[in-house]
């Protein structure tokens, strides 16, 4: 049996009780957590021991929604200043000539940013498989570099011709779609604790897919125990699509093919009403916040804090790396707790005289701490993929954690509140990042894969992709 032992650190351990030890430290048997405290009350010695004084240890963070596969086509100038639809219209053919060599080198890429700004598991979105690329590619990436992994087995079978966005040549035959979906599920998804691999079922978006594929995915995933994932209100552009061709409003419309339930999450889910945010609460429904792709494409600020006051689960993503350009995940909880501050001082539609002022103190429950937000990426992104075994540092749970040098520049003067500080100041590197007991960062260095010669890989295809825009 394998042991490891973290001792003289500062733990924010996300507990039932949100603990949060001074001088304390874990340690782990076989990569789950048998004993998180005071460092005097764990064993003395282990096989790999961590002394991280002066050091601030968290729970891995946890991506609810992203496309690793855009990594090839970040900072593409003919999407730079474009809304959802003309930002998707000028990427899906690239996407579509990607090889499975290039999906190889984006997920490692992508995973290997994640892992150093402290995200432990990832689930990626994937929809398009042309050119030989299936999901099999990504799944084989991210073991290698050591990351938990759940992956969609997305599609998009609703091509222009037929009503649809993407292009019928990015497009895919439904039975073959819902052929691969069995395959995928019978060959890796492991249910069970501590799995480093999940399948999720996970049609586009309700512009890129059709009412039946839709109901036969969730019909396919509840069979199976498999979660259910999409994109959904996430533009005015899609309320009018689904107004238009159905009759009914993005929920309503995903309710009528049977997508309700505990088993759903949906990525953005910005543009509801209250209504609708108590039927998600009712329901079961997940929201996944991802703020700086909706920044990027101008698409809104989802009611984060409405969520968590009606009861909605929440987790934060980074989204595409093609409409967010980076895959920092500490960044991206410090944008979401910065992007709900600033949702309360924007007038409403009413105008100013209606408005309360930002400094009332009715609105004080209206401000998302740091905690919060941290909570919302390490529980809130458990609870979206369904799970127990990750999220927090507590005995029985998976040993996924990462560390930050309170010593470093970013945080000279920040000794006040530490825990704050990983948010408030601007977003460090992490000096561990530790999955199911063993290091994918340590000392600051991706250590699972050599990184130098995957980047470069990486640029030699997504120098190709970009010929082609």
């Amino acid at each position: 049996m394998a042991t490891l032992l973290v001792k003289n650190a500062l733990v924010v351990t996300m507990d039932e009780q949100r603990r949060e030890l001074a001088d304390g430290g874990l340690y782990a048997v076989d990569g789950i957590l048998r004993n998180v405290g005071p460092t005097t009350s764990l064993p003395a010695t282990a096989d790999t021991v961590m002394d991280l004084k002066g050091h601030i240890v968290l729970p891995g963070l946890i991506n609810g929604h992203h496309h690793l596969d855009q990594t090839l086509t970040r900072a593409l100038p003919a999407a730079q200043n474009n809304n959802l639809f003309r930002w998707l219209k000028a990427h899906y053919e690239l996407w579509a000539a990607r090889t499975p060599e290039a999906s190889r080198t984006a997920t490692l890429v992508g995973c290997a940013e994640l892992a150093l700004s402290g995200c432990t598991t990832v689930f990626d979105h994937a929809y398009v498989f042309r050119n030989g690329c299936a999901v099999d590619d990504q799944i084989a990436a991210a073991k290698e570099i050591g990351i938990r992994f759940a992956v969609s087995r997305g599609s998009m079978s609703l091509g222009q011709s037929k009503g649809g966005l993407p292009p019928d040549s990015c497009v895919e035959d439904e039975d073959d779609i819902l052929k691969d979906c069995e395959r995928v599920i019978g060959r890796y998804h492991d249910a069970g604790p501590g799995s480093m691999t999940q399948i999720v079922l996970a049609p586009c978006s309700p512009f890129s897919v059709t009412p039946e594929l839709l109901r036969q995915s969730a019909a396919l995933g509840r069979r199976h125990g498999i979660r259910l994932h999409t994109h959904l209100c996430e533009t005015v552009d899609e309320e009018r699509y689904t107004l238009g061709r159905y009759g009914m409003r993005p929920v309503e419309y995903m309710r009528s093919v049977d997508w309700a339930g505990d088993d759903v999450w949906y990525a953005h889910a910005i543009h509801v009403n209250d209504a609708e945010i108590q039927e998600f609460a009712r329901a079961g429904i997940g929201a996944c916040h991802c703020p700086c792709s909706n920044m990027r494409l101008a698409s809104g600020i989802a009611p984060v804090m409405k969520y968590r006051r009606a009861g909605v689960k929440v987790g934060i993503g980074v989204d595409g790396s093609a409409s967010n350009d980076g895959n920092h995940m500490l960044g991206e909880v410090r944008q979401a707790m910065l992007l709900a501050r600033l949702q309360i001082g924007l007038r409403p539609p009413e105008g100013p005289d209606t408005a309360l002022s930002t400094s009332d103190p009715s609105r004080d429950a209206e401000w998302m701490t740091a905690r919060q937000a941290l909570e919302l990426a390490t529980l809130g992104g458990a609870s979206l993929l369904g799970r127990d075994d990750i999220g927090a540092l507590a005995v029985g749970k998976q040993c996924d954690f990462f560390a930050l040098d309170l010593n470093s520049l970013g945080y000279a003067g920040a000794l006040a509140d530490p825990v704050a500080a990983t948010l408030f100041c601007a977003p460090q590197s992490a000096r561990h990042t530790v999955v199911a007991g063993r290091p994918v960062v340590r000392d600051g260095q991706i250590v699972t894969i050599d990184l130098d010669r995957t980047v470069a890989e990486h640029n030699r295809h997504a120098a190709r992709l970009a010929a082609m825009a």
